[in-house]
Formats: C-alpha cells, sequence, structure tokens
C-alpha cells in the first residue's frame, strides 16, 4: 500500500470534510470519504488519521459506520476519544456513539428541504 502524501488533493479533502464536522457531532469514516468527494475510500480516511499531527483536528469525531469507537476497548485512545466526545456533549455508551441514520444524517439536518 502506497503511503500517503500530506499535501496529496486527496488528503486535503479528508482533512476538510473531518474540520466541518460540527461540534458535538460524528461522522463515519466512509461518510467522511464521501463528503471528501472519494466514495468507497474510508480506509484511506482512517490512513490519513492514523497518520495525522495536527493536535487541532478533531479527529475524535469520526467513527466506525455503526457508531463504534475504532480503537480497542480500554486503550489510551480510547479512553481519550471517549472523553473528548463526552466534553461536547455527545453520548458514549459502552464504546459505541448513536449515529443518524438516513434523513437524520448531518447532511440532510444542514442541507434538506426547508433549510437555506
Amino acid at each position: 500500500m502506497a503511503a500517503l502524501s500530506a499535501d496529496s488533493p486527496a488528503v486535503a479533502r479528508i482533512l476538510a470534510a473531518i474540520r466541518a464536522v460540527p461540534r458535538g457531532s460524528v461522522a463515519g469514516y466512509g461518510q467522511i470519504a464521501l463528503r471528501a468527494g472519494l466514495p468507497r475510500r474510508a480506509r484511506m480516511v482512517a490512513r490519513v488519521l492514523a497518520g495525522n499531527a495536527d493536535p487541532d483536528l478533531p479527529w475524535h469525531r469520526i467513527l466506525r459506520s455503526d457508531g463504534r469507537i475504532a480503537f480497542p476497548p480500554g486503550s489510551r485512545g480510547f479512553r481519550e476519544q471517549v472523553r473528548r466526545l463526552r466534553a461536547e456533549g455527545v453520548a458514549v455508551q459502552n464504546g459505541r456513539v448513536r449515529m443518524a441514520r438516513g434523513d437524520e444524517d448531518l447532511d440532510s439536518a444542514l442541507w434538506g428541504p426547508g433549510r437555506s
């Protein structure tokens, strides 16, 4: 697997999509890939996050598609992600966050019918 260049356009789009997730909200790896114009590239999103060195990137808002935290339960990363999500008012139970489905997703809430 080729290394991702930090200055590649795809990485820049992924980072921008991650930064666009509002405080108190979460998104799945696949959702971020779609928002970055890279459908079916959820693993690329995970690789970008794994190589991230920017302490201001809201990495903690990105979860598996089923709402689970990707770090092993009880690990340092797991505990830090739970702490950061709860500090933003996100309910985390048993390492999982309730993810929006269908019409409840963030894109629909922001850009759906009746929104300007």
